[in-house]
């Protein structure tokens, strides 16, 4: 059984918001979208990607990776379409994170630098590469984290759902133990905040918090840090069947 919460925020210097999520427990899909371009095309690419991707899987006979991958490509196409159709749409784009539940876990797909990290009784770890200039050039090529950090190219995506045909998607499985937590987010809430801070965060959570209230806290955490970007967290547990919380007795002091 998968509990799942999102929320999403325009942050503390945006005029618009550009991410959009759709999460969908009974369908067993939750997806999340960070979408660019020139006036509202960035928010127009994240919303009919993430729609793609629901209708795709909904309409579908059977519910697997191939499908999700099918999904995936599906919005590719159609943010290529709209942009091709429409000269104000012209260059959008968008990232996605995807992820399908199938029995034990999760199928997760992933576009661009949104991610998804994965909380349970080994640790907090991030699942998904950032498909970008600093993942997949600058640390190859030796560069430090400071370097990084500070690099012209660093906000630089290598791919983006509507930017070119074919995709590179990158995909992994991702089984979950009971009260494993899973969470998706825009590069607004892990760009501004660091992994440490974010697994406190999550595993305060597991000490009474609701999945809601914890969405919260990690808004209000990344608007605390200045809030530069949008920001989206979807929040999925694996709930246990007798309420226990493995995850409480795992916690760091």
């Amino acid at each position: 059984m998968l509990q799942a919460s999102a929320l999403t925020d325009k942050g503390c210097v945006r005029s618009n918001n550009e991410d959009y999520c759709r999460v969908d427990p009974d369908l067993g899909l939750f997806v999340l979208a960070d979408g660019m371009g020139g006036a509202k095309a960035g928010e127009h690419a994240s919303r009919l990607a993430v729609e793609t991707v629901a209708e795709t899987v909904q309409e579908a006979q059977r519910r697997d990776s191939q499908v999700l991958l099918a999904a995936v490509e599906a919005a590719n196409r159609r943010v290529l379409q709209a942009a091709h159709s429409d000269p104000s749409l012209e260059g959008m784009g968008t990232t996605l994170v995807a992820a399908l539940e199938v029995d034990p876990g999760l199928s997760i797909a992933s576009v661009g630098d949104s991610r998804a990290y994965l909380l349970d009784d080994d640790g907090f770890r991030v699942i998904t590469d950032d498909q970008t200039w600093v993942n997949e050039v600058g640390r190859p090529l030796g560069l430090d984290e400071e370097s990084l950090r500070n690099h012209p190219m660093r906000h630089v995506l290598t791919m983006a759902i509507g930017a070119s045909a074919p995709l590179t998607v990158n995909y992994y499985s991702v089984p979950l133990k009971t009260s494993a937590l899973v969470l998706i987010c825009s590069d607004g809430l892990h760009g501004v905040i660091d992994p440490p801070t974010l697994e406190r965060i999550l595993r305060d959570g597991f000490n009474g918090e609701s999945l809601e209230d914890a969405c919260h806290q990690l808004i209000d955490a990344a608007k605390q840090a200045g809030g530069p970007d949008n920001i989206t967290v979807v929040l999925i547990r694996k709930a246990a069947l007798d309420g226990s919380n493995p995850l409480q007795e795992a916690a760091p002091e």
